[in-house]
């Protein structure tokens, strides 16, 4: 049996990304019902917002299903007691590293499978007691390390010995073959998820990834030390200018505050933060999340 179907007691070996807003109940237990595994995404949001998510998730379905818990959030260590409390299946975290949480989960007998971008993270995770890594290339969208999928894989791979998921810039049983042959056990899948029926984005941002093309999804932030992928628009070209000229990261930052809420809940394509990978330019129709997953596994043996 796949390695992480085991662990996860899924029946595809398919993460659903944990994206901010985007990543809400009625996404991830459509994911979950599909077969894979779905993400609650934590995000910046309270504590009393994400127990409110699980309990409604678990109205939805019966399958497990996780909680992407962001580091760099300021509410992180209330979210962390929350998901200790809630105990949902899974808990991937990303923008960081978890050493100081993981005893707590492991104890609550939470699954813990962090986001890594290098091998040293992926080696320290292991060593930290990590059930499996998901090793995020930077064709992924949202915050993203520096190395592409194709190479970042393997090396992992063969760094850990934990179950490995492959993420950034799938799009298809293309993608799902490439993952198993560069040695991955399953694979994480954000921006499609977009585009699901389940997903309550608003129309126009699932629009604009439907219309993105092969160099739309433009990085952001890099002179921050965060640098973030999304879909080019006013709003990326106004960073870009700003970084430009050189302004601080503070101002940098200003600019991005209730982006991702403005694109997600009011459609507002032009200022809104429209976070998508590269894979966005592939995505071609709204399917259920059902049919999306069925697809990443048609002809492929796992």
């Amino acid at each position: 049996m796949n390695r992480i179907c085991e662990l996860l007691g899924i029946e595809y070996p398919i993460i659903q990304g944990g994206m901010a807003w985007v990543a809400t109940a009625e996404l991830a237990a459509a994911v979950s019902n599909a077969g894979g595994l779905g993400l609650i995404a934590a995000g910046g949001a309270p504590a009393d917002v994400v127990r409110e998510q699980i309990k409604k998730a678990r109205t939805l379905t019966d399958k497990p299903f996780g909680v992407n818990v962001m580091l760099m959030s300021p509410f992180s260590d209330e979210v962390m007691e929350v998901v200790i409390e809630e105990k949902p299946a899974v808990v991937a975290t990303g923008a960081g590293n978890p050493g100081k949480y993981m005893e707590m989960w492991k104890a609550a007998g939470i699954k813990v499978v962090p986001v890594v971008a290098s091998v040293a993270l992926a080696k320290m995770m292991e060593k930290a007691g990590a059930d499996a890594v998901i090793a995020e290339g930077t064709e992924a969208g949202g915050h993203i390390g520096e190395l592409t999928t194709m190479v970042l894989t393997p090396q992992v791979v063969d760094a850990v010995s934990i179950p490995v998921v492959s993420a950034g810039g799938y799009a298809d049983s293309r993608g799902t073959k490439a993952a198993f042959a560069l040695g991955a056990d399953g694979i994480q899948v954000g921006t499609r998820f977009i585009c699901s029926t389940e997903c309550i984005a608003h129309e126009n941002y699932k629009n604009a990834v439907l219309k993105a093309k092969d160099r739309d999804a433009v990085v952001t932030g890099r002179s921050t030390g965060a640098p973030v992928r999304a879909l080019k628009n006013k709003l990326t070209k106004e960073y870009q200018r700003l970084e430009k000229e050189g302004a601080s990261a503070e101002e940098i930052e200003e600019l991005g505050v209730g982006g991702l809420r403005r694109a997600f809940q009011d459609g507002d394509i032009e200022n809104g933060s429209l976070m998508a990978g590269q894979s966005a330019a592939m995505v071609h129709e709204i399917q259920p999340c059902a049919e999306i997953v069925k697809d990443y596994f048609k002809d492929v043996e796992f």
